[in-house]
């Protein structure tokens, strides 16, 4: 499985307002590892940035004059993505930037280069409703070192990105691999032996654990605006 963890630094924050990309840093991981190839680039984005972009990524018009224009390294941007999935953090707004760079050239969107897109905002808004969920606040959850960025980078958020990325996703590697390595995982239904069971002694729940878990899933629901599916669910139903 081929993955590419992909960022981008603009001259601000929307495409619709003529804004365009300044930076473009890709690492890629093959079967969950880090390869140490990558793809980086600084890109003259034919107009001024906006002293706000400045703050947060550090590149100017002066240092962005002499660099190439994207139509200059979109077919190799295009060969390095081609057939991998994207990972990208708060996907919607590096995909429409890449969009709209690709589109003013008559190229196709990014997303029929490559084979899907990971969003891991989303993924970690999921995960943990209600938590902060920038890059900074990630490494702080997953104990990923990232004191040597002081600025916004396309390539060190890209390579931070895929640290995060696989720490946030070791649980589903680590059931794969038990699955894999479980006893008997090779066995067919043919192997199946159907004997006597024992009778299963079921245990309900107290009143005090119900009430426990009545107010736990509050709590989850207030946290992602009242999107909790178990609730929805349990409102449907009662108690025995």
């Amino acid at each position: 499985m081929r993955q590419i963890v992909l960022d981008t630094e603009t001259t601000g924050l929307d495409w619709k307002n003529g804004d365009r990309v300044v930076e473009i840093g890709c690492v890629e991981l093959l079967d969950r590892r880090l390869t140490g190839r990558h793809f980086h680039v600084y890109i003259n984005p034919e107009r001024a940035v906006a002293a706000e972009a400045v703050a947060v990524h550090g590149l100017n018009d002066d240092f962005l004059a002499d660099k190439p224009v994207f139509a200059a390294i979109a077919a190799d941007f295009e060969a390095f993505v081609r057939d991998a999935e994207l990972v990208i953090h708060n996907a919607s707004f590096d995909v429409g930037f890449l969009d709209h760079e690709l589109g003013l050239l008559g190229r196709s969107p990014i997303r029929e280069s490559c084979s899907g897109v990971v969003d891991t905002l989303r993924l970690a808004r999921e995960q943990n409703p209600g938590k902060r969920a920038s890059l900074d606040a990630l490494c702080e959850r997953y104990e990923i070192d990232n004191a040597h960025r002081t600025l916004h980078g396309a390539l060190l958020d890209a390579e931070l990105l895929a640290e995060v990325y696989l720490a946030m996703t070791r649980g589903q590697e680590s059931l794969i691999m038990a699955l894999e390595d479980a006893p008997g995982a090779e066995a067919t239904e043919t192997d199946t032996v159907i004997g006597d069971r024992p009778s299963l002694h079921v245990l309900r729940a107290s009143d005090e654990e119900v009430a426990a878990h009545d107010a736990m899933l509050a709590d989850v629901a207030r946290a992602n605006g009242g999107k909790c599916l178990w609730l929805a669910g349990k409102e449907s139903s009662h108690h025995p």
